[in-house]
């Protein structure tokens, strides 16, 4: 009650220089105070006050703001471990997640084009495949290409 009370008078107070600026000449800023002096009004209308003081003021709303807090917590330590183990293990305690990945794709799609991962093409030979002699050949034609 008290809080409404409060916003209210805060809007007519808004509206009351509004109106002061208005007789100044200054439409744009009076209509600009204005504005924001029925914001306060308007969230007391639609019960948001209302709402937002029965949230801080309660206190199973933060025993609920701090079960989530620790939710996030461990959601973001059990990643954190994942990432220093190296990824989640596979059904198989051991086996390659890499190789239980191609081969349920493969299953799935029938074919060797699935089994390939879409990030790496399939025609390039990778840097360990070819000693190395490869990495640079591009590099190199760009800065032939350039006089360089």
């Amino acid at each position: 009650m008290l809080a409404e009370t409060i916003c209210s008078a805060v809007s007519a107070a808004g509206l009351g220089i509004a109106a002061i600026t208005a007789y100044r000449k200054k439409y744009l800023s009076a209509a600009r105070i204005a504005a924001w002096s029925l914001v306060p009004l308007g969230l007391v209308m639609t019960g948001a006050v209302e709402w937002a003081f029965a949230t801080v003021f309660s206190p199973v709303a933060w025993a609920g703001f701090g079960v989530l807090g620790v939710a996030w917590l461990l959601l973001l330590t059990v990643r954190g471990v994942e990432r220093r183990r190296g990824g989640r293990k596979a059904a198989g305690r051991g086996a390659d997640p890499a190789a239980v990945a191609s081969g349920a794709s493969a299953a799935a799609g029938g074919g060797d084009a699935m089994a390939r991962p879409a990030s790496r093409p399939a025609s390039r030979p990778t840097a360990g495949a070819t000693g190395g002699a490869d990495d640079f050949s591009d590099i190199e034609a760009i800065l032939k290409k350039h006089g360089i």
